[in-house]
């Protein structure tokens, strides 16, 4: 028969201090997961270094040799030992240095935990002085021998103390590839630095210094040079400051924060997250801070679960930041979070507001002009007789949300005003006349020219001709398709527009637009006739009472009615409809997270979506020329107009070339 197990009383150690061998390899266990993590401990090593050139190469994926070479500032020899001691650095010397790290390595645990799972040794000289040395690492010994000022530090047979943890290493080219990443992530981050990359030999990633005099220049070259021609053409400059504010019982404003990178355009997303790469003060980091405020500005222009991609740096005071949270120093701490969200948010939002079809007739024009205007004001991307719109004022804050679509049919005009040589009044419409055009008319293009002398009679003087449209970024309305497409002619080709996706991103930034300018500081509030309860966790319970006042200006009123019940009493005033629980659910939880003001916000978004979606014009809706172009020209000056509010796109150039193509001309 098989013997009992030994009891707890008998199985019991003895408590007693671990050899420090031991302690360097658990150590190990958290620093080093594979040979990726020891690329990017070295290399973090020679970039506070001071390094502007670093190769790496490789062997065997990393396993067999992983060599990084730098020419940065040196260790010198008296040093060279005690680099290899536990919790021994440069970097920081006090709690103050700790709580502000401007470094990217702080810990001094790398190298020690490296070395007692490898065969390592250090070359280093360092500036200005006579010799290089060798320490081998195992042995301890230290010899003098040749190199240029730098440190070369050598890892051979990685995890040979430990072999089981070997086992768990994937193949070569796998391992090869992690370590090509740890190096891309940093390479995004230091334009500056040269990096170069060998395994088995052979050159395989090469990205050069950038020498531009100008951070933005450079930095947008070494985007080019690691994610591709086609991340920087599809992807716009995000460069956003904060402001300074004061915290309570501080004398000096806090130093704003800065967000600056490229962000992704919608049509650039991915199905999957594989391109976002975030840095704070130039280290890579996987925050959900600023993961949730990067996806909340691409809310109303991604379709579905499409990801965005974006290269975000932030910069912030270093003791407003805590990096010491995670081994591999990949997540990170805020002290004020809010404040980071919403600086990304705004960042990447201000960057896409802007109408792309803007950007590509201004490239357009600069490449090629094709008409030289009549004068300055007709050179403006914008139609200089601009339509005017009759448009009531709306109030979104004084009862219920779910109005009737003749609600929101006042941000149609009552009747299109076009600027007339003859300035003749516009007849009253009647009963029997047709409803009102759905957009202001623009002056019409299209229409059979008279004379000459009849087109400068007839013609305002600030209005384009007919071989000036073309300077329109979305071009002059030619025909309409099937009661669906608008088709337009501009200077690089044909432009297609969905009519009902570009009229409802007009509506809906109307509306956002409207209820921005009647919001004050605080959300107004409805109190419920009867206050809802719900079931709580602790956590819902504790974080209501403690943001009461944050609630409180989101136009929420959420109390405690006993201690595993929470009380709903009143709720924003546009939301009133809504379902209460599920809203003040999710704002607890957001704001025990990030932000919770994004919550609100975006379900008044959606329902100002819907109602724009109802709103807009719909299909085979007949319109007249007048009014394409005066849709054409909304779209050229409205903020997210590429995109309708469900993130599908509202317009497609087809190039002149494209068109050549599909009939064969020039072959």
């Amino acid at each position: 028969m098989p013997e009992a197990a030994p009891s707890a009383t008998s199985a019991r150690r003895v408590i007693r201090e671990l050899p420090d061998e031991l302690i360097s390899q658990i150590a190990a266990g958290e620093v080093v997961e594979r040979p990726a993590s020891v690329v990017r401990e070295l290399v973090d090593n020679a970039l506070d270094a001071g390094a502007t050139q670093i190769t790496l190469r490789l062997l065997a994926g990393g396993v067999r040799l992983i060599s990084v070479e730098d020419d940065g500032g040196g260790i010198p020899m008296a040093e060279l030992p005690v680099a290899l001691k536990r919790h021994a650095t440069s970097k920081i010397a006090n709690l103050d240095d700790l709580e502000s790290v401007g470094t990217m390595g702080f810990r001094g645990e790398a190298l020690a935990a490296i070395n007692s799972i490898a065969d390592m040794a250090i070359l280093s000289r360092a500036t200005g002085h006579a010799s290089a040395y060798l320490l081998d690492g195992r042995s301890g010994e230290l010899r003098p021998v040749a190199r240029s000022a730098g440190t070369t530090v050598e890892v051979k047979e990685l995890f040979f103390s430990t072999p089981a943890r070997r086992k768990f290493l994937k193949t070569d080219a796998t391992e090869l590839a992690h370590c090509i990443e740890a190096v891309r992530r940093h390479a995004l981050a230091r334009p500056d630095v040269g990096f170069a990359i060998w395994h088995e030999g052979k050159l395989v990633e090469q990205w050069r210094a950038c020498p531009h005099p100008d951070a933005m220049d450079a930095l947008t070259q070494r985007l080019r040079d690691v994610l591709g021609d086609d991340f920087v053409e599809q992807s716009v400059a995000v460069d956003y400051r904060s402001s300074a504010h004061k915290r309570p019982h501080e004398e000096d404003g806090l130093p704003p924060v800065r967000v600056w990178g490229r962000a992704g355009i919608p049509d650039a997303s991915r199905a999957r997250p594989d391109q976002q790469f975030a840095y704070v003060n130039g280290r890579f980091v996987r925050d959900k801070v600023i993961t949730h405020a990067a996806r909340s500005a691409y809310e109303d222009v991604l379709h579905g679960q499409r990801q965005p991609v974006y290269a975000l740096y932030v910069a912030i005071e270093p003791n407003r930041v805590d990096v010491n949270v995670h081994p591999t120093k990949i997540e990170v701490r805020f002290r004020d979070s809010r404040e980071v969200h919403q600086a990304v948010r705004h960042a990447v939002d201000d960057a896409l507001a802007a109408p792309r079809a803007a950007a590509v007739a201004a490239a357009v024009s600069v490449a090629a002009p094709l008409a030289t205007p009549a004068s300055p004001e007709s050179a403006s991307i914008r139609p200089p007789a601009q339509a005017q719109w009759a448009q009531p004022a709306m109030n979104f804050g004084s009862g219920n949300v779910g109005h009737r679509i003749s609600d929101f049919e006042a941000l149609w005009p009552v009747r299109a005003v076009v600027p007339s040589p003859s300035d003749a009044p516009t007849p009253p419409l009647s009963a029997t006349e047709a409803p009102p055009p759905v957009f202001a008319t623009a002056p019409a293009t299209a229409s059979a020219p008279a004379t000459a002398a009849n087109d400068e009679a007839a013609t305002p003087a600030a209005t384009p001709t007919a071989t000036e449209a073309p300077a329109w970024p979305l071009g002059r309305a030619l025909a309409q398709l099937q009661g669906v497409y608008i088709l337009a002619e501009n200077a690089q080709g044909l432009i297609v527009v969905d009519m009902h996706a570009a009229h409802e991103r007009i509506v809906y930034e109307r509306l956002k637009l409207q209820i921005e300018n009647t919001s004050s500081a605080s959300i107004a509030s409805q109190p419920l006739l009867i206050p809802v309860t719900f079931a709580a966790t602790p956590q819902e319970v504790a974080t209501a009472e403690a943001a009461a006042d944050t609630l409180a200006t989101l136009g929420l009123e959420i109390t405690a009615f006993s201690p595993k019940t929470l009380a709903v009493r009143a709720v924003p005033t546009t939301l009133a409809q809504g379902d209460a629980v599920e809203l003040a659910r999710s704002v607890l939880a957001e704001l025990a997270q990030v932000d919770a003001s994004t919550v609100v916000q975006r379900a008044q978004h959606e329902l100002l979506s819907t109602m724009a979606c109802h709103g807009a014009v719909r299909a085979n809706r007949k319109l007249t020329i007048d009014e394409m172009n005066a849709l054409l020209r909304q779209m050229e000056t409205t903020d997210r107009s590429d995109q309708c509010n469900h993130g599908r796109p509202t317009w497609r150039q087809i190039t002149l070339k494209e068109l050549d193509s599909l009939f064969m001309r020039g072959r």
